[in-house]
């Protein structure tokens, strides 16, 4: 049995690192933080009784967590500006690798697993958010969790939000920089599309805002992936209007209470509606017992910040205190992530092909997620990412399991890679389009030299990319496996 849910809301690299050049990075950090918090209280080691806790307080998916997986030499929590402004200068001057982290929700782990010896800065402590009603904006640090942002926006008034996601537990920082997306694109757009400045600290450990780091830089943080470039400890964003209640429902239909016929409308319906609607839609297989009891449509009036204790499908009743958890509700579990991108309705004899290979599959969801609307109305080239007109949905293709077993792993990635491989001749070509904010290995890393994979997330604003690279971060110290590379600009 398939079962189609609806979803709808209203509104160049250093050498190794030696056991030497740590010991003489942790000697440095002091001499660069001249400030009355000491940064001793930030450094954490191996050989700290805390090192463990603190690495896997923000691993959010756990196959990046194994006996096997290279843990770090060190991890900094900064405090305060100064501790990562010394981290940046003293790991770029003895040679060290430094991943980012700020909330841990990357699919492939790239902010705190690396194949070479590395350090995390991990930015959970910086997490303040200051509102300011008078100009509907607000500051909002790397380390806060969209949670801990809608709650305050919340606390202070019933008509403004913000447009970003709906998992509660994401970091800002990365959430931001790499696009954005959450239930009110049709309307406000991406989260970067509403963001109107930024504090970073650069490579070279300056402190810049958008007029000090000027357009290029700030253009390229919006959308391009910020740890390709510097640090951002914190965004400027606009809060937008918002009614006092919207309206969520699902419908949940099975094959035979002809779910696909309805999927079949709605995928040439949804992208078309007014932008006030967003309509997404969930097809898998339930397990023999439907834990959630969904009716076949439940109805309810509630805030904004309310909707989003809905679509991270928790009881309704449940306190908005809930977003302050910075634990995902439903737990840490072993995972794989896709994207695609969907410019034509795929035809319904091809949807009959697709259902019935995952009901083979069984443990795949996808999630189709509507444009059109604003998102049809900003430029390609306005930010780094691209994926605006012509866009009718965007796929998320998820897979989730608990058990830490190599043979359930290697079955589970090989199922999504199929689904995945099933639907090329219906998402878009040349290049196949993909989205940075789920991060997805299987289509290219920068270390064998092979950048197919920034045509996929960037398209055409890839050059741009890479000259903002070439300017900013010439040594290349913010890297990872899918960070903007050094090239050759033709």
């Amino acid at each position: 049995m398939l079962r189609i849910l609806i979803l709808i809301f209203c509104i160049s690299y250093a050498k190794a690192a030696s056991n030497n050049s740590i010991e003489t990075f942790l000697n440095c950090l002091p001499l660069h933080s001249n400030t009355s918090i000491s940064i001793s209280k930030t450094i954490y080691t191996p050989q700290n009784a805390s090192f463990s806790s603190i690495l896997d307080a923000y691993v959010r998916n756990l196959r990046f967590n194994t006996s096997s997986t290279l843990k770090p030499l060190a991890i900094i929590t900064p405090l305060e500006k100064s501790h990562v402004q010394a981290t940046i200068i003293c790991a770029k001057d003895h040679g060290l690798e430094m991943r980012i982290r700020s909330g841990g929700h990357d699919y492939e782990g790239l902010s705190y697993v690396s194949p070479n010896p590395f350090i995390i800065l991990d930015l959970f402590h910086l997490r303040s958010i200051d509102i300011d009603l008078r100009t509907d904006s607000a500051w909002v640090q790397s380390g806060a969790t969209l949670g801990e942002l809608y709650y305050n926006i919340a606390n202070i008034s019933n008509t403004r939000a913000f447009p970003a996601g709906v998992c509660p537990s994401v970091g800002v920082g990365g959430h931001f920089s790499g696009g954005g997306y959450g239930n009110m694109l049709r309307k406000f757009g991406l989260a970067i599309d509403n963001i109107i400045d930024a504090e970073i600290v650069d490579a070279n450990g300056m402190i810049l805002d958008r007029r000090a780091m000027g357009d290029d830089l700030f253009w390229a943080i919006r959308g391009g992936g910020a740890s390709s470039f510097c640090v951002v400890l914190a965004w400027k964003i606009r809060l937008v209007q918002v009614p006092e209640k919207v309206t969520t429902f699902r419908v949940s239909k099975t094959l035979e209470e002809r779910g696909g016929d309805i999927f079949n409308q709605y995928q040439h319906v949804a992208p078309n509606l007014d932008p006030n609607l967003f309509i997404r839609a969930e097809v898998h297989v339930p397990p023999p017992l439907d834990q959630k009891g969904l009716k076949n449509v439940d109805c309810n009036e509630q805030s904004w910040v309310e909707s989003i204790i809905f679509y991270d499908d928790l009881p309704m009743n449940t306190s908005t205190k809930v977003l302050l958890d910075r634990v995902p509700s439903l737990g840490v579990t072993h995972s794989k992530r896709k994207s695609d991108y969907v410019k034509e309705p795929i035809p319904m004899v091809s949807l009959d092909s697709l259902w019935k290979k995952m009901i083979e599959v069984e443990n795949i969801t996808l999630k189709f997620n509507p444009y059109g609307g604003k998102m049809s109305e900003i430029s390609e080239t306005a930010t780094p990412f691209p994926h605006r007109k012509g866009i009718l949905f965007k796929i998320q293709y998820l897979s989730d399991w608990k058990e830490n077993s190599s043979v359930i792993t290697h079955r589970n990635l090989r199922e999504i890679r199929e689904i995945h491989n099933f639907m090329t001749p219906y998402v878009s070509k040349n290049p196949r389009e993909a989205f940075l904010n789920y991060r997805d290995i299987d289509i290219g890393t920068n270390a064998n030299d092979s950048f197919a994979f920034t045509l996929d997330y960037f398209k055409g604003n890839f050059k741009r990319l890479l000259k903002v690279k070439a300017k900013f971060d010439p040594s290349n110290f913010f890297r990872h496996e899918q960070s903007i590379p050094i090239l050759a600009i033709k």
